[in-house]
């Protein structure tokens, strides 16, 4: 299937700009044009993180379903579990187009949207209409012209408390400019403070309490690593995701698009990703979850984030060149690997390959 739709994405959709194509791919997915992945669940694939109990361990990273339009749409391709967002108090537009830029040659994605979604009200509608109990987190985000962005991820634990299963803090997109600074350590802890003061006094309404995450880039110098592990163990952040769009070019073959300003994605930012994974997993330890993104394309990828130090994977970008059947193949192939293996369970393979990934540089 997946070999099948590559070819047909060559004739079809790569006919279109990036940005008009994606569209049409959540249209198809609102139509029900793209089939279900029947899955029979593999127990030895599922597992508790944060409190919250995966089928799986493969989800859809933020930045495909923003406005969440399709999320349960998205759980039936064989996903665990699905972020949408990032979203942010207000609607806003986003940079100019062009945004999104494809780099064929690499496998790979450049975008510089900046954000761009409807707003708190609307994504809240939509996830307040949904029944079913699959697992929607629910990515926040700060306005680009905010005069208080740590006020703005405040604003987003309090507007969908009552719908996200977990939330994820992003403050590693390149394309807001200034978002990054919240990395910084005396940034960061103001706003794990605020953030986390506001999901405990939620909890104690509601009596639900929401894990968060963080979600940070992998352009990080080995001192901001860690600041950042300092500050997220000792505010008790529920788990943090590895990471986001890199800045970096290197080894790219398409030299025309890797020009483009904006966050890099897809195949060529496995190996610095998985690398500040493991480090981030040396710096904070065996118990707190970790979310591993970037460059996953197939089971073995994903199976080596979490031999990295992952408990859990998020993919987006290879989508993009794999197609709606990547996440059933990837889930069936993770069944496979776990036969090679003769584990009983995945989390049996976290970690063995952590000291491996954390001595590169990256």
């Amino acid at each position: 299937m997946i070999g099948t739709f590559k070819h047909a994405a060559r004739k079809g959709l790569f006919l279109f700009d990036p940005e008009t194509a994606h569209g049409m791919s959540i249209a198809a997915l609102k139509s029900g044009l793209v089939p279900a992945c029947r899955i029979a669940p593999d127990p030895r694939l599922a597992q508790t993180v944060a409190g919250l109990t995966f089928e799986n361990p493969l989800g859809m990273a933020a930045g495909y379903d923003k406005n969440a339009e399709v999320p349960e749409a998205l759980l039936k391709l064989g996903f665990g579990f699905t972020e949408i967002g990032t979203v942010t108090p207000k609607p806003q537009s986003g940079n100019p187009r062009p945004r999104i830029f494809r780099l064929v040659e690499d496998e790979a994605v450049i975008n510089r949207l900046g954000f761009n979604n409807e707003g708190h009200d609307a994504a809240f509608q939509r996830l307040s209409a949904i029944r079913g109990k699959g697992i929607i987190g629910v990515n926040i985000g700060a306005n680009k012209d905010s005069e208080d962005r740590i006020g703005d991820y405040v604003t987003g634990i309090r507007s969908f408390y009552s719908v996200a299963r977990y939330f994820t803090a992003n403050i590693s997109s390149p394309n807001t400019p200034g978002l990054r600074d919240l990395q910084a350590r005396e940034s960061l802890a103001a706003l794990l403070s605020a953030v986390l003061a506001a999901r405990d006094e939620e909890a104690a309404r509601s009596d639900r309490k929401i894990p968060v995450f963080l979600k940070i880039a992998p352009d990080l110098t080995e001192e901001a690593m860690d600041d950042i592990a300092a500050e997220v163990l000792s505010h008790s952040l529920d788990g943090l995701i590895v990471s986001n769009t890199t800045l970096a070019r290197d080894g790219l073959k398409d030299l025309r698009q890797a020009k483009e300003a904006g966050g890099l994605s897809g195949k060529p930012l496995f190996e610095m990703s998985t690398t500040v994974l493991a480090k981030m997993r040396k710096r904070v330890g065996p118990a707190l979850p970790i979310i591993g993104v970037g460059g996953v394309s197939s089971a073995e990828t994903a199976l080596e984030k979490i031999r990295a130090g992952a408990d859990l994977v998020q993919l987006y970008s290879c989508m993009v060149y794999e197609g709606p059947g990547l996440p059933g193949e990837i889930v069936r192939g993770l069944s496979k690997l776990l036969d090679r293996e003769k584990v009983s369970s995945i989390r049996d393979l976290r970690d063995i390959r952590t000291d491996h990934w954390a001595a590169r540089n990256v």
